[in-house]
C-alpha cells in the first residue's frame, strides 16, 4: 500500500513563511512526478506546482516568485516552501504523486488527506 502525508501547515499572519512536506511511503517501485493542489472554501482544486523526477518544475502564476517546489527522491518526500504568503493563498493543500507501486505495472495518481494553510491579514 502507498500513502502520501503533509505536515507542515498552519497560522501565519501575510507576508510570512511556511514550508510544506510530503512523504510518500509503502510499497513503492519509483515516482514520476510530484505536485502540490490546493482548494479554498468555494472553490475548485487548482494546481499550485510541480515537479518532475529530474526536477523540473512549473508553477501557477498566482504563485510565481514566491513559492519553490523541491523533492528529495532518496526520501520519495516533496517540499514546498511558501514566502510572501497572502491571504488569498489560504487553502486546504493537498500532495499529488504519480506512483508506480511495487506490485503493480503502471503509475496511478495519490493523493495526501491535506493540510490547512491560514493566512491572516
Amino acid at each position: 500500500q502507498v500513502q502520501l502525508v503533509e505536515s507542515g501547515g498552519g497560522l501565519v499572519q501575510a507576508g510570512g513563511s511556511l514550508r510544506l512536506s510530503c512523504a510518500a511511503s509503502g510499497s513503492i517501485f519509483s515516482i514520476n512526478a510530484m505536485a502540490w493542489y490546493r482548494q479554498a472554501p468555494g472553490k475548485q482544486r487548482e494546481l499550485v506546482a510541480a515537479i518532475t523526477s529530474r526536477g523540473s518544475t512549473n508553477y501557477a502564476d498566482s504563485v510565481k516568485g514566491r513559492f519553490t517546489i523541491s523533492r528529495d527522491n532518496a526520501k520519495n518526500t516533496v517540499y514546498l516552501q511558501m514566502n510572501s504568503l497572502k491571504p488569498e493563498d489560504t487553502a486546504v493543500y493537498y500532495c499529488n504523486a504519480d506512483i508506480r507501486p511495487k506490485y503493480g505495472l503502471e503509475y496511478r495518481d495519490y493523493w495526501g488527506q491535506g493540510t490547512q494553510v491560514t493566512v491572516s491579514s
